[in-house]
């Protein structure tokens, strides 16, 4: 299946018809929206329903120094927008039998501390493995090299202690998620971003997207972060661990991120019981529910369907991919700001979802 050219098809042509229930509505998403808009960092908002856009808005600018609008075909940093597809590559592994879920950090880095002698993949899919986050240990004006995922291994292996034992609390840590990268490079004998782009993009038709690395890649009609400092947006793209890749160096835009969208309903990514499972919640050794899946976080709506969802904030960016799969119905925002909070994040989306199906 084409789905680029299916969405393309079905889905683009009608952007101007499918319109929230009316006029009212998209004036009511404008307002909730509207600090992206004039002459600031902006956002790029794309509503997906039963595998058609609903619809569109941009807002401001990907470019404040040259005037350059935000559009459709804007890429934006992810941040951990990025880690669904990390997941993904991991699952197409397993797969493949190349490893398990219950493979650990050892087997694949036998230099790890003992401390990781008990962390499997799967914990390091749902932020259950107690490996620390190595945020904590790169200071911020370290950009003369900037930290790579190779880099996030390094400081890892000089530590002697987790945060926990592995599986028994749920805490969020970018480190493995680069962990899971590097795997994806050990197992496939690829680099990372090579992986994505033979096994991801390409075959789904992303033809934008990208896992970015500097001097080797561009990024085609690139939204660049900004930071209000003292009353004015300045420009602030890249901090000392932007060019880490599996916890959030993927650029992307709202149609390829439709793309993507649309291939989570079908096999063309993974089988679905791997989808199943990513949409899952999972269990601690005590019994209680971990709230997130294999790259997404996981919630109900007020009335009790299921939510999937990730947010990605990093150094002047802010997104939020919102699905609820059982009404096919997905929010896409991507702005290049250092506001709101990552959290409010959802809550705009929820704001949104509020409007269409009150």
């Amino acid at each position: 299946m084409d789905i680029r050219k299916n969405f393309v098809a079905t889905g683009i042509m009608l952007c101007t018809l499918l319109q929230p229930s009316s006029s009212q509505d998209v004036r009511a998403i404008d307002r909730i929206l509207a600090a992206y808009g004039g002459e600031s960092p902006g956002a790029s908002l794309l509503i997906v329903r039963d595998g058609q856009v609903l619809l569109q808005r941009h807002y401001g600018y990907a470019d404040l120094e040259n005037k350059q609008p935000v559009s459709a075909a804007t890429n934006f940093r992810l941040a951990s927008v990025s880690k669904q597809f990390t997941a993904a590559c991991i699952l197409q592994l397993v797969h493949q039998g190349k490893l398990d879920l219950s493979t650990t950090i050892p087997e694949a880095f036998p230099e790890f501390p003992a401390y990781g002698n008990a962390v499997t993949v799967k914990h390091l899919l749902t932020h259950t493995s107690g490996i620390p986050d190595y945020e904590d240990y790169v200071a911020d004006t370290a950009f003369n090299p900037q930290i790579k995922d190779s880099g996030v291994l390094d400081i890892l292996i000089q530590l002697d202690s987790g945060y926990f034992a592995p599986g028994t609390q749920h805490r969020y840590s970018n480190s493995g998620y680069a962990l899971l990268a590097l795997m994806v490079e050990h197992y496939s004998s690829q680099s990372f971003a090579a992986y994505l782009r033979e096994h991801i993009f390409i075959p789904l038709g992303m033809t934008s997207t990208v896992a970015h690395e500097a001097e080797k890649t561009t990024v085609p009609a690139r939204a660049f972060g900004y930071s209000l400092l003292n009353g004015q947006w300045k420009r602030r793209d890249q901090s000392a661990t932007s060019a880490v890749l599996g916890d959030g160096g993927i650029y992307s835009n709202v149609m390829d991120l439709a793309i993507w969208d649309q291939a989570l309903y079908g096999e063309d990514v993974l089988p679905a019981h791997w989808i199943n499972e990513s949409f899952a919640c999972h269990k601690l050794a005590n019994g209680d529910n971990v709230p997130y899946g294999y790259g997404w976080h996981l919630k109900k709506t007020n009335s009790g369907e299921q939510v999937v969802y990730h947010t990605g904030s990093s150094t002047s960016f802010r997104n939020i991919f919102y699905r609820i799969p059982s009404r096919r119905f997905s929010i896409i925002l991507l702005t290049n700001r250092n506001q709101p909070q990552e959290e409010d994040m959802l809550t705009l989306a929820e704001q949104v979802a509020d409007l269409i199906f009150l």
